[in-house]
C-alpha cells in the first residue's frame, strides 16, 4: 500500500475512480463513520483548522455529517448526502473556501495514518488504497487558491 499524495494543480481535474465498494463492505458504516470523524477531530488541531467552523460546535458537527454522508455515498453506501443536500457539486460547494495546494495535502495527510491503522483491523490493502486513491485525486478538483 502506497498513500502517496499526487502533487496537483489549481484548475486540473483529472479523472476519478470511486472507492473498491469492498472498502465500505469490509469496514461498515459504523467503522467508516469513525474514520471520517476521528479525520475531523485530527483537523480541528491541524494547521488547516481555520477552514473548518472549529469555534461553532452545531457547525463543525454539521461538517462532519455531510462528509461522511458525501464519503460513505461515493464508496457505495447509502445516499444520504443526496437525501440531506442534494446533487454532490462540491467544487461549488467548496468554492467560498480558500483551498490551496498546501491545504490539500494537509488534509490529506490527516486521512493516511488512519487509513494505514485499518490493516491492522484486517482491511483489505487493495481495498484502503482505492478510497486514497479516489480522496487523493478528487480533493485535487476542490483547490481554488493558488499556494503562496
Amino acid at each position: 500500500m502506497q498513500l502517496v499524495i499526487t502533487e496537483g494543480n489549481i484548475g486540473v481535474r483529472p479523472p476519478v475512480t470511486k472507492p473498491h465498494p469492498g472498502f465500505l463492505a469490509e469496514v461498515g458504516e459504523k467503522r467508516f463513520k469513525e474514520l471520517v470523524y476521528k479525520h475531523y477531530e485530527l483537523i480541528e488541531v491541524s494547521d488547516i483548522a481555520f477552514l473548518f467552523p472549529i469555534h461553532d460546535e452545531d457547525d463543525f458537527e454539521e461538517a462532519k455529517k455531510h462528509a461522511f454522508n458525501f464519503l460513505i455515498e461515493i464508496s457505495g453506501g447509502p445516499d444520504y448526502f443526496t437525501q440531506d443536500r442534494g446533487q454532490h457539486q462540491m467544487v461549488g460547494r467548496h468554492a467560498p473556501f480558500r483551498i490551496d495546494e498546501a491545504g490539500r495535502k494537509s488534509w490529506l495527510a490527516l486521512y493516511a495514518p488512519l487509513l494505514e491503522a485499518l490493516v491492522d483491523e484486517g482491511i483489505t490493502e487493495e481495498y484502503i488504497q482505492s478510497f486514497w486513491d479516489y480522496l487523493d485525486i478528487f480533493s485535487m478538483w476542490l483547490v481554488n487558491t493558488q499556494t503562496k
